[in-house]
């Protein structure tokens, strides 16, 4: 294989499936790096000009459509129902992305339930304006991780939901810590931001920004023009809305005028929570700035959602509970609306398998328990997966004696259920292959550790050469001693 380098960032390669994508990346990286060093140093028409050949290198192309084509939604097409699911396909993808003669297509817009029992409205872009957008994310990435607030962690590189959990408990644990707890929530946050702040104030290119916030959707064969906000669902919305919040934790910090004040501000998408010391500083002081600072940027807070809570009442934010208890302990767990929705599922997912096999259930079983296990995994939870394992073995046993309603109990513990070591009523299943049987066991969240979160650095940026060491040690400790994939108990 023969690679050719032209450019800065340009790559040729004669097909997809030779793509060396260590030399592409490498390249690209160096060129995010250096907008990265001109916005800290203040110099941004220079970022602006390195954007440009960001944007129009053959090697952030040949990015852009590998991560619209291999996400979750790369089989879902917009309205011309197009999706780059072939490797020439791909290839002639990279062409399709050019800033001259570019004109975006109106979003396809569905609807999917929210946990209120409304529904959230998505725009789903066509694959063009998805290879676009994450093309000029590319560019604009950089910027966002060098100005962002240091304790905003939505949507963001390197950082994740354990984040933010971690940081409310270091904002809350100790007995000097704030009392009070302003819960905010956005309104409408994505489908409400002003157009015109955000090309006032995000440094990207103004000509693709404007096509992307006029394109319109098209609802039951009908189609809206957009006046405002940014279409939730697009690979670059998120970057925009961390624009958007950009200066709230400042904004709040400077109404402190004195050291006890102790003003704190976790940012997770358009959730957010302000500490402070009394209730009268957070409703007379913090709570009208915020809404000033939303209004500017055509927001406004969510007058549902958005209240006060003392620390002993407790909160929840992200899925998680957050209370001070006797002795003024802070303990934080999952939240029990989340706990009762998990299991709710689960229940739902085995009685729609009530004819598949007990392999085919636990196959379908494991993720979802995993992976809702690792996300608590990092708080008190101990006694929830308890709870929780225990109420999945319930429906399992229900389960077992819906299919077999004429076998005796003593049957069915025999033919669904083994011991292994100490460990009993193990749910196993069996698939019969040509080499013999292969077993599949029911994953036990009781198992799974409990290992406190280590919190990123709030001013760790992943495009500065300076925490290049930070960032390689942490994923070193992450796959060493943190992430722990929970095994089959047999």
């Amino acid at each position: 294989m023969t690679v050719e380098i032209t450019g800065a960032a340009s790559t040729k390669f004669p097909s997809w499936d030779v793509i060396h994508w260590q030399t592409v990346e490498k390249l690209v990286r160096r060129l995010q790096m250096r907008i990265a060093k001109a916005i800290r140093e203040g110099k941004h028409s220079r970022a602006k000009s390195l954007q440009w050949i960001l944007t129009h290198s053959y090697s952030a192309k040949l990015l852009a459509v590998k991560r619209v084509s291999s996400n979750k939604g790369s089989k879902t097409p917009g309205i011309d129902g197009v999706v780059w699911n072939t490797a020439k396909k791909k290839m002639d993808a990279v062409k399709l992305l050019q800033r001259r003669g570019y004109k975006p297509q109106a979003l396809r817009r569905v609807y999917i339930p929210k946990k209120n029992g409304k529904q959230r409205p998505l725009g789903i872009p066509c694959m063009v304006e998805r290879g676009q957008q994450a093309l000029h994310l590319l560019g604009l990435e950089p910027i966002s991780e060098t100005i962002a607030d240091h304790n905003a962690y939505g949507f963001r590189p390197k950082r994740s939901c354990a984040d933010a959990i971690a940081q409310c408990f270091l904002a809350l644990c100790r007995k000097q810590s704030s009392q009070w707890i302003l819960e905010g929530d956005i309104k409408s946050c994505f489908d409400k931001i002003g157009h015109e702040w955000l090309k006032d104030n995000v440094l990207m290119d103004k000509q693709i920004l404007n096509k992307w916030l006029k394109a319109g959707y098209i609802d039951k064969g009908v189609f809206y023009h957009t006046e405002e906000g940014t279409p939730q669902g697009g690979i670059i919305s998120p970057t925009l809305m961390l624009l958007t919040l950009k200066g709230l934790e400042d904004v709040a910090k400077q109404l402190a005028t004195h050291r006890s004040d102790k003003i704190n501000v976790i940012t997770y998408a358009d959730d957010f929570i302000i500490t402070g010391t009394s209730k009268e500083l957070l409703v007379n002081k913090v709570k009208p700035a915020i809404k000033k600072f939303l209004e500017i940027r055509g927001l406004q807070l969510s007058d549902e959602k958005t209240k006060i809570t003392h620390i002993k009442e407790g909160f929840d934010f992200l899925g998680f509970n957050i209370r001070k208890y006797k002795c003024e302990k802070l303990l934080i767990k999952p939240a029990k609306q989340n706990v009762l929705r998990f299991l709710k599922n689960i229940r739902e997912v085995i009685r729609k398998n009530n004819g598949s096999t007990a392999y085919d259930l636990i196959s379908i079983l494991n993720p979802k328990i995993k992976g809702w296990g690792n996300y608590y995994r990092h708080v008190v939870s101990k006694r929830t997966f308890s709870y929780v394992d225990h109420q999945i073995f319930e429906a399992i046993l229900r389960w077992c004696n819906r299919r077999h309603p004429n076998k005796s109990r003593f049957w069915v513990v025999k033919k669904y259920f083994i011991t292994t070591g100490v460990n009993h009523w193990v749910f196993t299943g069996t698939k019969k292959l040509n080499s013999g049987n292969e077993y599949n066991t029911l994953v036990s969240i009781k198992y799974i550790p409990i290992r406190r979160h280590n919190k990123i650095m709030g001013k760790a940026n992943p495009y500065d050469p300076i925490y290049a060491e930070y960032f390689k040690t942490r994923k070193e400790a992450k796959y060493r001693n943190t992430w722990i994939e929970l095994p089959c108990i047999a």
